[in-house]
């Protein structure tokens, strides 16, 4: 450790991917000091470069510029072998689709969980009081859960995607392995390409089409290579706020209350600011040449009807404990 107390830092990390003949800028300078016995979170719009930042943290990728440093220590200087030993005993990594808690994946099954009204209830459900359960018994308190999205695009470059029938053979990157089962049933291949590779791989026609949130597919500039896109509301995902439970048991209750009372009120709040900013990235897409369609209630019944039931499936076997459990109580909300 520094004498400072930093732990793990970044120091003017660059980052930038290919796109055609120049390149995106997805970090840019970006000092990032961690301190010892602290916790942090980084949070941003999607394809701002969060999974960026801690994969180079991590040693997983090298950045373009700048320096990573474990206790005070630039890992640039070692080798892979040796990185990948030292990270085994430095840094811990969950990864999303590792399902640590699979219960956590109900809202993202398509079609499942979509409804405004829901969503807004949510909150105060007995939903998410169980989830909080679960998640308490792995030692996390949850503080906060943050609705980001339930407005789904898939972008393509030859043809809309308009009918059950357009997801034939069509290679996808999709969202992840428990969501894909519904593009597979449909007779398409998705990919498990990352998120920082598909723009290039759209680009080139590695893949024929992509699956995102709306106003991801505009701040990843996907107008650029793709044609058209279609909009629906496939699945729901939230951003989650959580903290150690021994530091939060150790906060005065009038401290505990006050967080709780701005994490509610950012609940209600970021509906409303989701919902607008999915409205206004469906005309910015239009401005920038995309030709946007709203999938009518006829065909998202069709879509629901054939690819919902693959992942609920799925799911329950990944989730055999609380599956059934939470899918019941989200249904009662």
């Amino acid at each position: 450790m520094s004498d400072n107390g930093i732990i793990l830092e970044g120091r003017g990390l660059w980052m930038t991917y290919p796109s055609g003949t120049s390149r995106i800028t997805v970090l840019e300078g970006v000092d990032c000091p961690v301190r010892a016995g602290t916790s942090m979170s980084i949070r941003g719009e999607s394809g701002c470069g969060k999974t960026t930042l801690l994969n180079l943290l991590a040693g997983l990728e090298r950045a373009d510029k700048g320096e990573v440093l474990w206790d005070g220590a630039d890992i640039a200087k070692r080798d892979v072998t040796e990185i990948a030993r030292l990270r085994a005993r430095f840094i811990g990594m969950v990864f999303q689709s590792f399902y640590l808690i699979p219960e956590m994946n109900a809202p993202a099954i398509p079609f499942f969980f979509t409804d405004l009204e829901k969503i807004k209830r949510f909150p105060t459900s007995e939903a998410r009081k169980y989830l909080d359960g679960l998640l308490a018994k792995r030692g996390v308190h949850s503080v906060s859960w943050l609705f980001i999205t339930r407005q789904s695009i898939f972008t393509s470059s030859k043809k809309p995607i308009l009918t059950l029938a357009d997801f034939q053979g069509l290679k996808i990157r999709g969202l992840n392995a428990l969501t894909d089962n519904a593009l597979k049933v449909v007779g398409a291949a998705p990919s498990a390409m990352p998120g920082s590779e598909v723009y290039q791989g759209l680009q080139t026609g590695v893949l024929d089409a992509g699956l995102t949130d709306i106003s991801a597919a505009y701040s990843r500039r996907y107008y650029e290579v793709q044609k058209y896109g279609t909009v629906l509301p496939y699945f729901t995902v939230y951003f989650h706020m959580y903290a150690n439970p021994k530091w939060w048991q150790g906060l005065k209750p009038e401290y505990r209350a006050a967080i709780e009372a701005a994490a509610a009120k950012n609940e209600r709040d970021v509906v409303e600011i989701t919902e607008a900013t999915a409205a206004a990235a469906a005309g910015q897409l239009r401005e920038k040449g995309m030709q946007i369609t709203i999938l009518p209630p006829a065909e998202v019944a069709a879509w629901k009807a054939k690819m919902q039931q693959a992942v609920i499936d799925a799911f329950l076997k990944i989730a055999p404990e609380g599956g059934a459990k939470i899918i019941e109580l989200m249904n009662k909300i």
